[in-house]
């Protein structure tokens, strides 16, 4: 994954049609608790083809998107952990089971470090 959305975010969705991965689902769609905007950590890629996260440069309220560590197979835990609390929703597939970073790891931005990311530095848009 590596954007999450915070409760700073006022729901006003204008990031999620920017997001080419279409990881991203408007409060009232949200698998977790219907308050906030959410970002499937399973589809997000950081748009790391790019200089900054796409949702970050669309939304208007600071703070509101912060950096998450990476889906990648050495955080399964982090992301099995979150899932079984609630935190995320990790999608299920038929066929492969739920899809943990190790069944399928995304892109993210070396450059951010993992200190940043464990405090949840908010990505600047």
């Amino acid at each position: 994954m590596a954007v999450r959305i915070t409760d700073v975010c006022i729901n006003c969705d204008s990031c999620i049609d920017e997001c080419p991965a279409t990881a991203i689902v408007s409060a009232s769609d949200s698998p977790i608790n219907g308050d906030t905007t959410y970002v499937k950590p399973e589809k997000c890629i950081e748009c790391s083809d790019g200089t900054t996260p796409k949702c970050a440069d669309a939304c208007p309220t600071e703070g509101a998107i912060v950096w998450d560590l990476p889906y990648t197979a050495e955080y399964n835990a982090y992301y099995v952990a979150g899932h079984e609390s609630g935190l995320y929703n990790i999608r299920e597939h038929k066929k492969n089971g739920i899809m943990f970073p190790e069944v399928s790891p995304k892109p993210y931005r070396e450059a951010i470090s993992i200190s940043d990311r464990q405090a949840h530095v908010a990505v600047a848009g």
